[in-house]
């Protein structure tokens, strides 16, 4: 599917996000919202935590999205003995030509799934942040780009610690959105169980648009206009979770860059070409609620409820 223009205008952005969530949704029951907040996160070029329960679709997810924009799809499933070399590749020496060539880990593919990251050594996991944060890969002083455009969907199990390594902040602050999925309604799990007896309904996605597409959306998403008096209230909500007594550790200024990038996507998936105060309410608490450290004495309180009070407290400008 060739594409020569150089930006795509925000109603074909929104043409785009809806072709592509109609064909994700055709595939996995996906809470309306959670897949919204996805394809933020694919238009402003971010990656996604998954944190839900065994068997709810997060993996069905990753590929659904993958094959609905025609792009490579890779899954690293970790345990505590993956090393970072199974993740971004190695120097392989070649005897025919007497030299090392680089092989390419599965990080190099356009959609990449991350499978229980918090299973992984520490040293493993600190493998993914050059990747996610620079979109590339150094091996013995050579750099390798990835492939563009480049998504993580990293998934924990809430339930089962043992034998976790918890993701340190650093780590948290590279996802863009953290999202779970939960469990489906009574009777659209019903129809899922009807849906999937014939078999893998993944398999049955077809390309709705392409990565050269995907990319020119995320240019426009770049392109949106976001107000001075915007950017203040983003500023004026982080400042909120900062001073808030019940939390030790407040959003970060990457935390409003986040914010702002996921606002900008959300704007073009609506066909706008100017971003507004509703769009950092929708996506604020998905945003930025990863990123808070409670103090502890905040025992039993939800960090979603520190940013939605935070939301409550600063008027928009």
């Amino acid at each position: 599917m060739g594409v020569t223009v150089e930006q795509l205008a925000p109603a074909e952005v929104a043409g785009l996000g809806s072709r592509v969530a109609a064909s994700v949704a055709a595939a996995v029951k996906v809470p309306g919202q959670i897949l919204r907040e996805v394809l933020v996160a694919l238009v402003a070029d971010g990656h996604v935590l998954i944190e839900d329960h065994p068997g709810v679709g997060k993996t069905a997810l990753a590929r659904a999205l993958a094959r609905s924009i025609d792009a490579d799809y890779a899954r690293i499933q970790c345990t505590s003995d993956l090393l970072p070399s199974d993740v971004v590749g190695a120097n392989v020496f070649n005897q025919r030509e007497t030299r090392f060539e680089f092989r390419p880990g599965p990080v190099f593919a356009h959609v990449v799934l991350v499978d229980e990251i918090n299973r992984a050594s520490p040293k493993t996991q600190s493998g993914l942040l050059e990747c996610m944060q620079e979109g590339h890969v150094t091996v013995d002083g050579a750099s390798h780009p990835l492939a563009r455009p480049f998504m993580v969907l990293a998934t924990q199990n809430p339930v089962e610690y043992e034998g976790t390594y918890p993701l340190p902040e650093a780590q948290l602050d590279r996802f863009m959105v953290r999202v779970s999925l939960g469990y489906p309604p009574a009777r659209q799990e019903a129809e899922m169980l009807s849906a999937h007896a014939g078999g893998d309904r993944v398999l049955d996605v077809t390309a709705v648009t392409s990565v050269d597409e995907v990319l020119l959306a995320q240019r426009a998403a770049i392109a949106v206009h976001a107000s001075a008096s915007l950017r203040d209230y983003i500023v004026a909500v982080l400042a909120r979770t900062r001073n808030d007594p019940r939390v030790e550790l407040g959003a970060s200024p990457r935390a409003g860059l986040m914010l702002l990038k996921a606002a900008k996507a959300s704007a073009v998936l609506d066909g706008r070409d100017h971003a507004l105060p509703d769009d950092v309410k929708q996506l604020a608490t998905a945003v930025l609620a990863h990123r808070l450290l409670l103090a502890p004495t905040a025992f039993g309180l939800q960090r979603s409820e520190v940013v939605r009070d935070a939301l409550a407290a600063v008027p928009a400008l």
